[in-house]
């Protein structure tokens, strides 16, 4: 059909093929080649674009083209491709933006921790309180059934609390795990802890070590809160039966404060190295009362005073970085007679605030089935613990929980002073769940 065409028109047809041929080189030679010419693969395999050269293949009409530049040399360094760039994710919202976030109703669940039996017996109630903003749990009782099986307990409790109730909120699944004789979850993957006088035995690397596997346990079996290390003292052996609460049951490290700091804050240590919270208690101090608190009512401490030497290994937990303290509910009579420590602004916001120096959360000791507090109506003891600058009551008794907070959302509502310790309170429990 050449022969059809007039010259200018095929002036056109070889100045398109001239210009087709030159970018067509140009494209191809944007494609790697090695040394015989093949195309060369990318790490990982294919073909990636680099370039190797700009001297396109001889088209029609550009074979001998004056501007054809010459191949750079093999070992020219060839310019990196970047690699594709991932989604970024969002932004975690700060503790103070989840408070904005969260209804008053929301607010004060997160100063609640309930009682949930850690053989399952009462996981509906407990699973009913989860669906009603109330924002943590600890097991209580007796468990032999093993990590694996306390592991679905929890992920069947937690499921119970859906974003409508919390917030989205993690929920904090606390256990007594100290060891001997109050050691709540046992079984299949779980140690048998000695008791704590035994520990007490260890060199404090040695505890470290082992409280780092117990504390791996916990974290299995979905707890991230051990209730422990008792920071009692008690002044000696002779006195130790007579303690009910601590020495009778060598809950104790040891007997002077020096040997309690070191071996209490070596299994504090070995926990957090597991990645669970340990919890500093019974401050400020159980070591020298005669009768349990669970069991007794009036019971008096006559002796520890603000300067106590006994105070020395909360103190120690304290600058350690431990973000959880409990507290004793005996009276303190050189201290605040007027009041039991849950209900003491001088045990809480001047010992532990002002001058200890802590941040964290002032969790009480049961405050629903202990006979101590029995005088108290239960909305009052949740009231009175939260104003005097608790963070976040602990009931023993799932049942008694709907009257606590019942009373606590009520005054929030009718208060504002109140209302800002409550939310003071909620943002310091969302900071501990954040890790701060």
């Amino acid at each position: 059909m050449v022969q059809l065409l007039k010259p200018g028109r095929m002036t056109a047809v070889a100045l398109g093929a001239l210009m087709i041929g030159v970018f067509g080189g140009l494209v191809r030679s944007d494609v790697p080649r090695d040394g015989s010419g093949q195309l060369a693969a990318a790490p990982g395999g294919g073909s990636v674009p680099s370039r190797q050269g700009l001297n396109p293949a001889p088209g029609p009409g550009a074979g001998h083209s004056p501007t054809t530049a010459a191949p750079p040399s093999p070992s020219t360094p060839q310019p990196a491709i970047p690699a594709p760039t991932a989604p970024t994710a969002p932004p975690r919202p700060t503790p103070e933006q989840q408070l904005a976030a969260l209804t008053l109703e929301q607010r004060v669940g997160q100063l609640f921790m309930t009682a949930a039996q850690a053989n399952g017996s009462d996981t509906d109630a407990v699973a009913a309180l989860l669906g009603n903003h109330v924002g943590n749990i600890y097991l209580a009782g007796r468990s032999q059934a093993g990590v694996a099986a306390t592991a679905d307990l929890v992920a069947k409790l937690k499921a119970a609390a859906p974003a409508a109730s919390n917030g989205g909120i993690p929920v904090f699944v606390a256990t007594d795990q100290e060891g001997g004789k109050v050691q709540v979850l046992s079984g299949p993957g779980f140690s048998a802890i000695p008791a704590a006088l035994a520990q007490g035995g260890s060199s404090p690397a040695q505890l470290r070590a082992d409280a780092r596997t117990w504390g791996s346990e916990l974290l299995q079996a979905g707890v991230n809160v051990d209730l422990a290390p008792v920071l009692d003292t008690v002044p000696g052996p002779d006195f130790a039966p007579s303690n009910l609460p601590i020495g009778a049951f060598q809950r104790q490290f040891g007997f002077t404060p020096e040997a309690v700091s070191e071996h209490g804050n070596a299994m504090a240590s070995g926990l957090r190295d597991a990645g669970v919270a340990p919890v500093a208690k019974h401050f400020p101090g159980l070591g020298r009362v005669g009768p349990n608190t669970d069991v007794s009512a009036n019971v008096h401490d006559t002796e520890t005073s603000r300067t106590d030497p006994y105070l020395a290994p909360f103190h120690d937990a304290i600058k350690s970085g431990v973000r959880w303290v409990m507290l004793s509910s005996a009276y303190y009579d050189r201290i605040d007679p007027a009041n039991v420590a849950p209900f003491s602004p001088v045990v809480m916001r001047t010992m532990l605030r002002s001058e200890a120096g802590f941040t964290g959360i002032i969790v009480s000791d049961d405050l629903c089935n202990a006979k101590q507090l029995a005088a108290w109506p239960l909305g009052d003891r949740a009231t009175k613990f939260i104003g005097a600058g608790g963070t976040m009551v602990l009931c023993a008794d799932p049942a008694s929980v709907a009257a606590m907070y019942a009373q606590t959302l009520q005054r929030s509502q009718a208060d504002p002073g109140f209302r800002q310790q409550v939310d003071a309170a909620a943002l310091t429990v969302l900071k501990v769940k954040a890790g701060k």
